[in-house]
């Protein structure tokens, strides 16, 4: 990190909001999407020096040279970095060591961010002083099924870490958040993303930030746009990953990450328990029936509300209503993996 300084920088000094941004971008396989990225960046109303800095896994759709295509017509200098070791941890590391900037900042190709994007996460990083500032990623779909997903997961029954009302919502002091930017002496002081982690690097850096004496704030005024999932397989498979991942975390500090993470687990133990004790047994039939009712009950009213909230037809509703159980499950049965491959390791 040729830019990192002993001290952290003094956000009160003059020009501080034109500090120099070094941006990091893991890639793999993102031909479709680099072309609306770039035009992104390129749109981006920030008057700092920006430096782009993309790691790409090994892609082989041609992502690469398409990338650095639309930088060129767009007038934009990228730098592309080799990543051997394909997940997104070993990227952005490559990244963060090659950075000069004051600030960093993670982006995916995959999300579309609003002109303001970059100006307003610097000026959040003035305010709060923070070492970690994230913002809004709201689920944009386009097809039946991604809008499902969209509803479902953008509200605190399908998984979304926050939800503020309002257009100018103060800054938010939280455990962690998805993406963000980063002071780039954050890194010196608690260390760079965990290469192990395929998924689930961002609240263990995070956590370690916190722990490292840094703050970590959410503000819903930064806001990005992405497009979910657009199968139920696709859903089940990314939220399995998010479960199982969650454990290594949590073995690594010995800690409970996030409270609100062990719900899904309960739920589906809850589901193994009592489904094998119905057989003989009819209390538990009886509460086995219970908790799958009044889950339906609670997925058709989140979902209803999650809807009207986003002006989505009610034509929806039983989409959305089938990806509540999808997201969860898959969740709690990935955690659960995740603790049968440590409890395997233990014994090696």
């Amino acid at each position: 990190m040729a830019g990192a300084s002993e001290a952290l920088v003094d956000d009160s000094t003059p020009g501080a909001d034109r500090r120099p941004l070094s941006i990091m971008v893991p890639m793999l396989n993102e031909a479709a999407h680099v072309a609306d990225f770039v035009a992104d960046l390129a749109s981006q109303d920030y008057e700092g020096e920006l430096e782009v800095l993309v790691a790409d896994g090994g892609s082989t759709d041609g992502s690469p040279e398409l990338l650095l295509e639309a930088a060129q017509r767009a007038g934009i200098t990228i730098t592309l970095l080799d990543n051997p070791g394909r997940i997104v941890s070993p990227g952005l590391n490559a990244c963060i060591r090659r950075a000069t900037g004051d600030l960093i900042v993670r982006l995916d190709c995959h999300a579309r961010y609003p002109s303001d994007y970059l100006t307003r996460s610097v000026e959040a990083v003035g305010e709060t002083g923070a070492w970690l500032v994230g913002g809004r990623i709201l689920p944009a779909g386009r097809t039946p099924i991604e809008r499902a997903v969209a509803c479902a997961t953008d509200g605190p029954f399908g998984g979304a870490h926050w939800k503020l009302e309002g257009e100018t919502p103060e800054p938010v002091e939280v455990d962690t958040v998805s993406l963000g930017i980063y002071r780039a002496e954050a890194f010196e002081r608690a260390g760079l993303f965990d290469e192990e982690l395929v998924r689930d690097q961002d609240e263990e850096i995070a956590l370690r930030i916190r722990l490292s004496g840094g703050r970590v704030f959410y503000d819903s005024r930064i806001r990005s746009h992405y497009v979910p999932r657009g199968s139920y397989s696709g859903a089940f498979k990314q939220y399995y990953e998010y479960g199982f991942w969650k454990v290594p975390v949590m073995l690594k500090h010995r800690r409970v990450t996030s409270g609100r993470s062990l719900a899904p687990v309960a739920f589906v133990a809850s589901l193994l328990a009592l489904g094998a004790a119905a057989p003989w047994s009819r209390t538990a039939r009886s509460l086995l029936a219970a908790e799958v009712g009044a889950y339906a009950a609670s997925g058709i009213a989140f979902g209803a509300l999650s809807i009207r909230a986003r002006g989505e037809s009610a034509r929806l509703l039983p989409a959305v209503a089938a990806v509540f159980p999808t997201v969860h499950v898959a969740f709690g049965l990935g955690f659960l993996g995740g603790c049968v491959r440590a409890l395997r390791r233990r014994d090696v």
